[in-house]
C-alpha cells in the first residue's frame, strides 16, 4: 500500500516558556484513503498541517509521495491546499481569480469553467469575490485546491461554518477524489464528522498524537450510542433506571450532564420513556444521538516512536457512573438497538429532534449554483455500488481518453488493481456500527476532468499571470483615468497662469510639485504590483508567503514598464488636445529638442514605475513603494545635485564625440544621437537619483531574495 504522506517529527518552535504547539508529531496518509486529523481547539492541528506543507518554520520533515515539498517542481500540480478563506482581492471575479492561478500554473483558460461547474459556482462566475457566502467561498477555495488537478489535499476545518447539506456536498467531493486513487488529508474538531468522513482517525492532545485508528475502531472506542434524557426530575429518573437496571441485570450506565440532562448508555428511548411514564416523570426531551467519550488519554507518558497506536490503548475516560452492573474498567456494554443516523456534522448542546433523516434551519435557502449541480453522468462522475456483491470496477466510471492510464502525474484509476481505492467503495454501503455514516445510496460528485498535458516552464508564464492580475479589478483603470483628468486640468490652469515652459505644461508639471500626474499615477500602479500580491496573496496559499522568484520580478518590471509607456503617451496627448481646445495652436506646438525631452519623459515615468514595483517587494507594503516614489525628488535629488554640480551637461554632450575617437567602426543610424539623448537623462538630477534609487532597490531585493532561498 502506497504511503503518500509521511511526517516525520513535525515539531514548532516554542515561544518564550511555553511549550511547542506540536512536539514531535508523526503520522502518515495512504493513497485512496481519507485521513482525519482530530484534535480540540488549540490542539495543534492547523499547526500540523503548516508544519507538513512547510508554510511554518519548525523541525521535521514531510514527504509527499517520497519527496518533501520544496523539492517538487510543480508543488500546485501535486498537494491542493485550502487553509482558511480565499486570499484573493474582494474585486476579483470568480472566474478572474481561477484564470489568474490558471495563468500562475501553466493552466489553459478552460480548466476554470471545468472546476467551477463542478464546485457548482457557474452561475456566479461573474459574482465579486467579496459579496461571497461562507459556503460559497468554502466551494470556492476548494476548486482552487483541485484546479491543477493534484493527487494529494490538504484542508484544515473544510466544513467548518457550513449547512447539513453543504457539508455533505464536501465530503462527497473529498470521498470521489478519494475514490479515485488521490489522498485527502483534513483537520476537523468533530469526532462525528471524522468517523462519518475519513477511513483513518488521528487524535491529537495538546500538540502530541495520541491515537492513530481505523474509522470502526475509532467508532468503537470514542463513539457510542446514547439516549439523551432531559427532564426536572433527572436524579430520580436516573435512580429508577439504575433499580431497574440491576432487577432485570442489564448493564447501563448514567452520566449526569449537568442541571437537568442525562445521557444513558446501554438501553433504548423506549426503555427509557416506559419507565418515566410508568413513574409519573416529565419527560422534556428524549432522543438517540452518538455520544462522544472525549479526548484519549494516552497511557505513557511520552508518544511512541510509530504513528500508530492499538485500539484498545486509546480508550477515553470510562464516564462517571451513578449506578450499574458495569465495571468500572472494561470492556463497553453491549447496545441494545443499533445507534440512529445522526447527519449532524457539528456538535452542539442540543441534540436533533429529527434523527431520521437530514434536517436544515428553516429559511435556509442556498442559491441556484448549490441547489442543481452538474448532473452526475460527467465522465469523472463515480457511482459506489449497491451492495458488497458488485465488482469494484463498478465504482470506476466510463473510461474516457484523459484518464487513461498513461497520464504521467495525477491520481491513478480506482480499478481492480487499486485495492485502496475500491476496498473503500465497497465500506461505504455495508453497516458502519457506531459511525453514523449513512449507506451511500447517492453517486458520488463528479470531478474536473484529468490534465494530460504538463505543460513545460515558459518565460510568458509569470508575465500572462501579471496581465491578468492587473486587469482583473479596476484599480487601474481608475488610477489611469485619475491621472489623465488631474494632468488635463493642471495644463490648463498652468496655462492660464503662464510664466510656464512649454516642457512642463505639456507634461502638466508645475514647479511647485516634486513630479507630475503621470510619474505619480505610474509609482502607484507600480507598488500595487506587489503591495496587492502581499495584502491579498493568492500565489501564498501553499507557499505561506509571496513567491520571490526573479521571473515573477521581471514580468512585473515589465508589465509595469509599458503601462507607464502607456500613460505617459495618453497623458502628453490628452494635455496637447485639451490645450488645443481652449487655446487653439498657440501651445500645442511642438518643441525644438523635441526628441531629449521625450526620452526623459518617458525615462521619469518608468523609473518611478519601477521604484514603486522594487520599494513594494522590498517592504512588502504598497504605502512603502508609493513613499520611495515621492522620496526621490523630495530626499535623493538633493544629494544628487550636490554631486552633479558643475559642467555635467557640457560634459554629457561631448561623450559621443570622444566615444567615437576610440571606436573604429562608425555609429549606425546616427547611434550617438541616442547614446547623448541617454546621458543627457542620466545627467539631469532626477534621472541621476532615480537610477541610483533603482539600483538601491534591486540590490536590496535580490539580497533579500536570496537570503529567503537560503533558510
Amino acid at each position: 500500500m502506497l504511503w503518500v504522506i509521511q511526517a516525520i517529527g513535525l515539531t514548532s518552535n516554542p515561544r518564550r516558556e511555553l511549550p511547542p504547539t506540536v512536539d514531535d508529531v508523526s503520522f502518515e496518509a495512504r493513497s485512496g484513503r481519507v485521513t482525519a486529523l482530530l484534535g480540540t481547539p488549540g490542539a495543534g492541528k492547523t499547526t500540523a498541517l503548516r508544519l507538513a506543507l512547510e508554510l511554518q518554520q519548525g523541525r521535521g520533515i514531510t514527504y509527499f509521495r517520497g519527496r518533501p515539498l520544496h523539492r517538487i517542481a510543480h508543488p500546485t500540480r501535486e498537494v491542493g491546499v485550502l487553509l482558511g478563506d480565499v486570499p484573493g482581492h474582494p474585486s476579483r471575479t470568480v472566474r478572474g481569480h481561477l484564470r489568474m492561478l490558471c495563468a500562475a500554473a501553466g493552466l489553459p483558460v478552460r480548466r476554470a469553467d471545468e472546476v467551477l461547474e463542478v464546485v457548482g459556482l457557474i452561475g456566479l462566475c461573474d459574482a465579486r469575490l467579496g459579496t461571497l457566502s461562507r459556503g460559497m467561498d468554502r466551494r470556492l477555495g476548494l476548486a482552487c485546491a483541485l484546479l491543477a488537478d493534484p493527487h494529494t489535499l490538504v484542508l484544515d476545518g473544510p466544513a467548518d461554518g457550513l449547512s447539513i447539506r453543504e457539508s455533505r456536498w464536501l465530503h462527497g467531493i473529498l470521498r470521489a477524489h478519494a475514490t479515485q486513487g488521490g489522498t485527502v488529508l483534513f483537520a476537523t474538531r468533530d469526532p462525528k464528522e471524522a468517523s462519518r468522513t475519513a477511513d483513518r482517525v488521528l487524535t491529537l492532545e495538546q500538540g502530541r498524537l495520541v491515537a492513530d485508528q481505523e474509522a470502526t475502531d475509532f467508532s468503537r472506542t470514542r463513539l457510542r450510542p446514547r439516549v439523551v434524557v432531559r427532564t426536572p426530575h433527572a436524579a430520580r429518573l436516573g435512580a429508577l433506571l439504575t433499580k431497574e437496571a440491576r432487577s432485570a441485570r442489564r448493564s447501563v450506565e448514567i452520566v449526569r450532564e449537568g442541571g437537568n440532562r442525562l445521557s444513558v448508555y446501554g438501553s433504548t428511548c423506549a426503555e427509557v420513556g416506559e419507565t418515566a411514564f410508568r413513574h409519573g416523570i416529565l419527560v422534556h426531551q428524549l432522543a438517540d444521538e452518538i455520544g462522544d467519550m472525549g479526548p484519549m488519554r494516552m497511557p505513557m507518558a511520552t508518544p511512541p516512536s510509530t504513528p500508530g497506536l492499538d485500539p484498545s490503548s486509546a480508550d477515553g475516560p470510562q464516564p462517571s457512573v451513578e449506578g450499574s452492573h458495569a465495571p468500572a474498567a472494561g470492556p463497553r456494554p453491549p447496545m441494545a438497538d443499533p445507534p440512529a443516523t445522526i447527519e449532524d456534522p457539528h456538535p452542539s448542546a442540543e441534540p436533533l429532534q429529527t434523527p431520521s433523516g437530514p434536517c436544515r434551519p428553516s429559511g435556509e435557502s442556498l442559491p441556484p449554483a448549490v441547489e442543481a449541480p452538474r448532473s452526475t453522468e460527467s465522465p469523472r462522475s463515480t457511482e459506489s455500488p449497491r451492495s458488497t456483491e458488485t465488482p469494484p470496477s463498478a465504482a470506476d466510471g466510463e473510461q474516457t481518453p484523459a484518464e487513461t492510464p498513461e497520464a504521467p502525474r495525477g491520481r491513478p484509476r480506482a480499478s481492480v488493481g487499486n485495492p485502496q481505492a475500491s476496498t473503500r467503495v465497497q465500506e461505504a454501503d455495508g453497516p458502519v456500527p457506531l459511525s453514523g455514516r449513512a449507506p451511500a445510496t447517492d453517486p458520488l460528485p463528479p470531478l474536473p476532468p484529468r490534465i494530460t498535458v504538463r505543460p513545460a516552464r515558459s518565460p510568458l508564464r509569470p508575465v500572462r499571470y501579471e496581465l491578468r492580475r492587473a486587469t482583473g479589478i479596476g484599480t487601474a483603470y481608475v488610477t489611469a483615468a485619475a491621472v489623465l483628468v488631474t494632468s488635463a486640468l493642471t495644463a490648463v490652469l498652468l496655462a492660464r497662469i503662464g510664466h510656464t515652459p512649454q516642457p512642463r505644461l505639456l507634461a502638466a508639471w508645475p514647479r511647485e510639485l516634486p513630479l507630475p500626474p503621470a510619474a505619480l499615477g505610474a509609482g502607484l500602479l507600480g507598488a500595487l504590483a506587489f503591495g496587492d500580491e502581499f495584502r491579498h496573496p493568492a500565489l501564498a496559499a501553499d507557499r505561506g508567503t509571496v513567491p520571490r522568484r526573479l521571473g515573477l520580478l521581471a514580468a512585473k518590471l515589465l508589465v509595469a514598464a509599458a503601462t507607464a509607456l502607456l500613460l505617459a503617451f495618453l497623458t502628453v496627448g490628452c494635455d496637447l488636445e485639451v490645450l488645443y481646445l481652449v487655446y487653439g495652436r498657440e501651445l500645442t506646438s511642438p518643441p525644438a529638442d523635441w526628441f531629449a525631452l521625450g526620452a526623459s519623459w518617458l525615462g521619469l515615468v518608468v523609473g518611478c514605475a519601477w521604484a514603486g514595483v522594487l520599494a513594494a517587494g522590498v517592504f512588502r507594503s504598497t504605502t512603502a513603494g508609493l513613499a520611495a516614489v515621492l522620496g526621490v525628488p523630495l530626499l535623493v535629488v538633493p544629494l544628487v545635485q550636490k554631486v552633479l554640480e558643475g559642467p555635467t551637461v557640457r560634459t554629457a554632450a561631448g561623450l559621443p564625440l570622444r566615444l567615437r575617437e576610440h571606436v573604429l567602426v562608425q555609429w549606425p543610424f546616427g547611434g550617438e544621437r541616442y547614446l547623448a539623448a541617454a546621458a543627457r537623462v542620466i545627467a539631469q538630477p532626477v534621472g541621476g537619483a532615480l537610477l541610483l534609487s533603482l539600483t538601491v532597490l534591486l540590490c536590496a531585493y535580490l539580497m533579500t531574495t536570496m537570503r529567503s532561498r537560503v533558510r
